[in-house]
């Protein structure tokens, strides 16, 4: 069960990765795959940046999450 959970971590801080990169290059919103991870991804950023504005148009909810994740799996393994 644990590493499951820890697999799960794993692929969702991929995936906060993988959209960033994204978000930094020219994209296709309707891919299929990037239509999934904005939705796997997006309900969770939404609400860190309603708590965390932007700092001089900077982002860092994805760096909050991933912090977050890491905490969580720190929390369940240890």
């Amino acid at each position: 069960m644990i590493s499951l959970l820890d697999t799960l971590i794993d692929f969702y801080i991929l995936a906060v990765i993988v959209r960033v990169v994204l978000s930094w290059i020219n994209f296709d919103p309707h891919n299929p795959f990037v239509k999934f991870l904005i939705q796997i991804t997006e309900p969770v950023l939404r609400k860190i940046r309603q708590a965390v504005p932007s700092i001089s148009g900077i982002d860092f909810s994805p760096m909050i999450l991933i912090l977050g994740l890491h905490i969580l799996r720190n929390l369940l393994l240890y």
